[in-house]
């Protein structure tokens, strides 16, 4: 795996893989380190344990942002022999759990025609669910490091996980915040996502860094303008639905590029209507 882990608060760490650009972040306490997010298959995750290897031989502790297969695939790797303890939200541990083929086949139609390689590895990867599941807050204790894990409410799942290290004064905020590209709204909750985002937003501070699911780290303000995009795509949902106005209308006068868009205002409509799974 090009690069390695980068240092981006006190002995909290940060690898960013380079096809998709997925964060996984390594947090750092006395005989004890914590990992969040695992990638998409068995070999990249093999990768990613060496690269942790040069930081830290210490006992691992994972924490899954959400069962999207790139944050969560090499589990396996890591914690299956011997078994180590694996958290995530309750939803994201419930699907990978009772619904592993229907997880691998969402993610090979969205890797064939990219990245046919890497979906080319997912019948050989084996899906390792949660051992421990959160539904609004769990504390952990990391070393000596008070590491806490939040579900700030729906968004770009229903089961997102926002791991908060409060003397890092840093958040990872998963997919509930994206800098390499726009929110990804597949499986989202648009009308939601904002006040989710605000929830975020109070914890942070001027000097809070937030650890994306994919892109750069940035800051709280980086989070304040996403969060008023959001805002504004809400509103232009509630405002189409109510004037029975076609989501491809929403799509063209939202603040984001045309594809995901219309992704949002068609998920926007089936929560107006009640349809959202």
């Amino acid at each position: 795996m090009s690069g390695g882990f980068v240092e981006v608060a006190d002995r909290v760490l940060v690898l960013r893989e380079p096809l998709l650009e997925v964060n996984v972040t390594l947090v750092l306490g006395d005989g004890e380190a914590l990992l969040v997010d695992t990638l998409s298959t068995a070999r990249q995750a093999a990768d990613l344990a060496t690269a942790v290897r040069a930081v830290t031989g210490d006992p691992l502790t994972l924490v899954n942002t959400h069962h999207h297969f790139d944050h969560c695939f090499g589990n396996a790797t890591f914690a299956a022999d011997p078994p180590r303890p694996i958290w995530a939200h309750e939803l994201a541990a419930a699907a990978l759990r009772d619904e592993p083929d229907r997880l691998r086949r969402e993610a090979y139609a969205e890797l064939r025609a990219g990245q046919p390689e890497l979906a080319a590895e997912l019948p050989d990867t084996t899906l390792l669910a949660p051992t421990h599941t959160v539904r609004t807050e769990a504390t952990l204790d990391i070393g000596g490091r008070r590491v806490l894990l939040r579900h700030p409410g729906r968004g770009h799942t229903d089961a997102d996980l926002v791991v908060h290290v409060p003397d890092a004064d840093l958040l990872v905020a998963g997919d509930l915040v994206e800098q390499s590209g726009p929110p990804a709204f597949e499986d989202s909750y648009p009308l939601q996502w904002p006040d989710t985002l605000a929830e975020l937003l109070r914890w942070c501070t001027a000097d809070t860094v937030v650890v994306p699911g994919h892109g750069e780290a940035v800051d709280a303000e980086f989070v304040r303008a996403q969060h008023a995009r959001l805002v504004e795509l809400a509103w232009l949902i509630r405002a189409g639905h109510t004037g029975s106005a076609p989501p491809e209308r929403i799509a063209a006068d939202a603040p984001f590029p045309a594809r995901p868009a219309l992704i949002a205002a068609r998920r926007g409509y089936a929560e107006l209507d009640g349809t959202a799974g």
